[in-house]
């Protein structure tokens, strides 16, 4: 994952990647190497190139190539990019909306709105290019890719999905049985049902033990017996493939 930062102000510049830094040091599975750009016209001259990151985040003035300029730059070029803009001016909100922007910041940056931005724009970014579980909740259809499930819970006819950043999506109650719910993505091979009401994530396993699988996170999940020969079975396949 590659992120472009673009300011003309070097204090500025400086104190979002600070704060860009901060926020790969609390999310350690959103890895992203980052670019900085003071001089607007050296990124424009890569984006001709092609050499385009995944999110751009961009000032909305700088001289020569302003931030709308970069923006329409980089929708002509067919690129699906996140775009977030920083300003120290709202007179320019409805500009951004030109170039699809996700989101329109107001200097100086508040970090609360910017980890949120970056959480919308990582996860985005993500599920345009990976496999999604859907989840219903009460505040709405969540699209999580599969790769940042944990492991899955049936409790009290609810799923809680446990994600590798130690965020836990609850599902609305489910009508049908845990097996049929979890059916399409107990189909994926990273996945295994260990017990009746748990469904794992094979690259977060980090032992497996007689009767119970410990997580990289550190918790200890139940096999059941009538499982315990199956999962131990698809998890030495698991290891062996990914490691051959």
């Amino acid at each position: 994952m590659r992120i472009a930062l673009c300011d003309d102000s070097i204090k500025d510049l400086l104190n979002i990647e600070k704060l860009l830094m901060k926020y790969k040091s609390l999310h350690l599975n959103r890895d992203f190497e980052l670019e900085k750009y003071s001089d607007s016209s050296r990124l424009s001259r890569k984006i001709s190139d092609g050499k385009l990151a995944d999110i751009y985040i961009l000032d909305m003035l700088m001289p020569r190539w302003s931030g709308i300029d970069l923006g329409n730059q980089i929708r002509m070029s067919g690129c699906e990019s996140v775009i977030i803009y920083i300003t120290s001016s709202d007179d320019y909100a409805l500009d951004a909306y030109g170039v699809h922007a996700i989101r329109y910041l107001l200097k100086p940056i508040d970090e609360k709105k910017l980890f949120e931005a970056l959480d919308y724009a990582l996860s985005y970014t993500k599920v345009k290019t990976e496999p999604v579980c859907l989840i219903k909740t009460k505040d709405g259809l969540f699209q999580q890719p599969y790769s940042g499930i944990e492991y899955i819970e049936n409790v009290s006819r609810k799923l809680e999905v446990h994600l590798s950043d130690g965020e836990v999506l609850k599902s609305l109650f489910i009508r049908k049985s845990f097996e049929e719910e979890i059916q399409e993505i107990a189909d994926k091979n990273n996945f295994q049902q260990i017990h009746k009401s748990f469904l794992v994530n094979l690259d977060y396993v980090k032992q497996l033990t007689p009767d119970s699988v410990i997580m990289k996170s550190g918790i200890e999940l139940p096999v059941s017996k009538g499982k315990a020969a199956k999962v131990k079975r698809e998890y030495l396949l698991y290891v062996s493939e990914k490691y051959r």
